[in-house]
C-alpha cells in the first residue's frame, strides 16, 4: 500500500450496500440449507429402485459447495484424501457432467465388488464392445 492510499478515507458503506450483502448472505444461507436438505433427501432414496438418490445428491451438493467456503474447502481436502472416492462426483458436478461414463464406470466397480469373476456380465460386454470397436476401425 502506498503512503496516499493509507492517507484517504474509506469510502462508507451506503444503505443499499448494507441490504444487498445482508440479503446476499441470507440467500446463500437458504441455498446451502436447500442443498443440505437435497444432500439428505438423495440418501434416502438412494436405496429404492431407480438412479433418483443420485441426481438429487449431486443437485444438493452443487448448491451447497458453490454457496459455502467452508464446504468447498473440505471437499477439496477431503479429495486430496480420497481422490478415487470424489473423481466420479467430480465428473457429475462438471458443467457438462459424463453421467452415462460414470454410471458405467461405477457399474463396473460395483460388479467387481460383488460379484464372483465367473459371473461378470458387464466386464464381458465392455471386452466384446470394444473387440467390435477394433474390427470397425480395422485393427
Amino acid at each position: 500500500m502506498t503512503v496516499l492510499a493509507l492517507a484517504m478515507p474509506r469510502a462508507r458503506r451506503t444503505a443499499d450496500d448494507l441490504a444487498r450483502e445482508l440479503i446476499s448472505r441470507f440467500l446463500r444461507v437458504i441455498l446451502v440449507s436447500l442443498g443440505v436438505l437435497l444432500v439428505i433427501g438423495g440418501i434416502v432414496i438412494a436405496p429404492l429402485p431407480g438412479p433418483m438418490g443420485l441426481p438429487l445428491t449431486v443437485v444438493g451438493l452443487m448448491l451447497v459447495l458453490r454457496n459455502s467456503f467452508k464446504a468447498r474447502k473440505q471437499f477439496v481436502r477431503f479429495q486430496h484424501a480420497h481422490p478415487k472416492l470424489i473423481f466420479p462426483l467430480r465428473r457429475l458436478l462438471r458443467r457438462e457432467p459424463e453421467v452415462v461414463l460414470v454410471a458405467w464406470q461405477q457399474a463396473l466397480r460395483v460388479e467387481r465388488l460383488i460379484v464372483p469373476r465367473k459371473w461378470r456380465i458387464a466386464m464381458r460386454w465392455r471386452k466384446s464392445l470394444k473387440r467390435r470397436a477394433a474390427r470397425r476401425n480395422g485393427r
